[in-house]
C-alpha cells in the first residue's frame, strides 16, 4: 500500500483536491492539520507542554485557544519551530495508527499543508503538489477565514515556495477551475491504481 502525500501552499486547494480523491472508495484520506487540531485539543501530553511553552492562555475553557497560539507563532518562526516540535510526534504516531487501520486500501492520501517542511515527505511513496496561482490563494484564504492580506502572506512566508514543492514532487495538480482538477485527480487515481 503506498502513502501519497498531498501538499501545497495555503489557499492552494488542498482539501477540495483530498474530497475528489475521497471520492475513490479505495483510498483513505489523513487531513493532518484537522487531526493535529483535534489531538491539541484531545491528547493530554501536548495540552501540558503547550501550556509550558506558551502560558496558560493557550487553552480557554479547556479549548485550545488558536488565535492566541496563532498571533505568537505565524510572528516568530521559532515559536512556530516549538509549536511543531510539540505538535509533530504526536500526530506522527496518530498517523500510523491510521494507516495500521486502513491497510486494505489501495493507497492513503496524507494532506499535510508543510509536508516537505516537516520532512514527512520522507515517508511518502509518492507527493502530489495542488498549485494555484498567488492572487486565487490569498482571495480564498481571505474569504474562508476572514484574514487580512497582511495575515495570509505572514502564513505564507512560514512555507516554502511552490516551486521548491513542485520540484520535488511527482505529481502538480493546477488547481484553478474545478473540472479541470477532477480530472487531474482522475488520471492520477487510475496511474496510482493501475498496478493493484
Amino acid at each position: 500500500m503506498k502513502i501519497v502525500g498531498l501538499t501545497g501552499g495555503i489557499g492552494s486547494g488542498k482539501t477540495t483536491v483530498a474530497k475528489f480523491f475521497a471520492e475513490n472508495n479505495n483510498v483513505a484520506i489523513y487531513i493532518a492539520d484537522v487531526e493535529a487540531k483535534k489531538l491539541m485539543n484531545s491528547s493530554g501530553i501536548i495540552k501540558q507542554k503547550l501550556i509550558n511553552n506558551f502560558g496558560e492562555n493557550s487553552y480557554k475553557d479547556n479549548i485550545l485557544n488558536r488565535k492566541y497560539i496563532a498571533d505568537i507563532v505565524f510572528k516568530d518562526k521559532e515559536k512556530l519551530s516549538e509549536l511543531n516540535a510539540i505538535v509533530h510526534p504526536e500526530v506522527k504516531k496518530h498517523f500510523q495508527e491510521f494507516v495500521n487501520k486502513n491497510n486494505d486500501k489501495d493507497y492513503i492520501i496524507y494532506e499535510n499543508a508543510i509536508l516537505f517542511e516537516s520532512k514527512s515527505s520522507l515517508n511518502c511513496d509518492i507527493i502530489i503538489t495542488v498549485y494555484a496561482d498567488l492572487d486565487t490563494k490569498i482571495n480564498r484564504v481571505i474569504a474562508r477565514d476572514s484574514s487580512t492580506k497582511k495575515e495570509v502572506l505572514n502564513r505564507m512566508k512560514n512555507q516554502w515556495n511552490d516551486q521548491k514543492k513542485m520540484f520535488q514532487s511527482n505529481y502538480i495538480i493546477y488547481n484553478e477551475k474545478l473540472d479541470d482538477t477532477k480530472s487531474q485527480v482522475s488520471k492520477i487515481h487510475s496511474i496510482l491504481t493501475l498496478n493493484t
